[in-house]
């Protein structure tokens, strides 16, 4: 995935009653299946006598597959499911929801448990903040000292993060570039400076 997306950039939590049943629900980035669940756990752990604790996440990208849901204990499909697909059309990535339900003595029925589960959901993401995130790729570029200028010149027009720079006999630097400009700006570069450049990507 190589565009930008939205994240959520702080935890965000909401809360409400029917017929007695009090629902929390909880809110928080989930960038991995790891992350997800380690957060589902701790909101499980801050709630011990719940009812029910259902959950859904999408722990990735827009395109991921890491995405799960689980009613947990709730009639199939009144509670997790309704909560991923409102996930799925919210715009928001990399995010785990956790909805927890105190059990008040009153059925709610099937129609009932779906709208309270997504309304726990649209509520705890109304006002969840936000940050864009932009996927980036870790480079070194070796050069002569010669080409300082001309680095700095095609650089300038990049969207860049994190440079580290090391002076020896050549100049190495590391740095992030936006992954949608990778190949653009390998190109220019290398055009820019005749070849007399080295690119490569890095694991780090």
């Amino acid at each position: 995935m190589s565009v930008s997306y939205n994240i959520p950039a702080a935890q965000n939590q909401f809360e409400f009653e029917i017929k007695r049943s009090q629902f929390i629900s909880y809110a928080a980035q989930a960038r991995n299946r790891m992350e997800a669940d380690l957060f589902i756990r701790k909101i499980r752990a801050l709630h011990p006598q719940a009812r029910h604790v259902c959950w859904a996440y999408i722990a990735g990208a827009p395109n991921t597959t890491e995405m799960s849901m689980s009613d947990d204990g709730e009639p199939s499909g009144t509670a997790g499911r309704p909560m991923l697909k409102i996930l799925q059309h919210s715009g928001i990535s990399e995010i785990a929801v956790a909805v927890v339900r105190y059990y008040g003595g009153i059925k709610l029925g099937t129609g009932g448990l779906q709208r309270a589960y997504s309304d726990a959901v649209i509520g705890v993401l109304r006002d969840i903040p936000i940050k864009l995130k932009v996927p980036r790729t870790w480079i070194e570029i070796t050069y002569d000292y010669a080409l300082e200028s001309q680095i700095r010149h095609v650089l300038s027009r990049y969207d860049s993060d994190n440079e580290q720079l090391t002076y020896s006999t050549h100049v190495s630097m590391i740095l992030q570039i936006a992954t949608f400009q990778l190949e653009t700006f390998k190109t220019e570069l290398t055009n820019h400076c005749s070849g007399a450049v080295k690119i490569n990507e890095r694991s780090k």
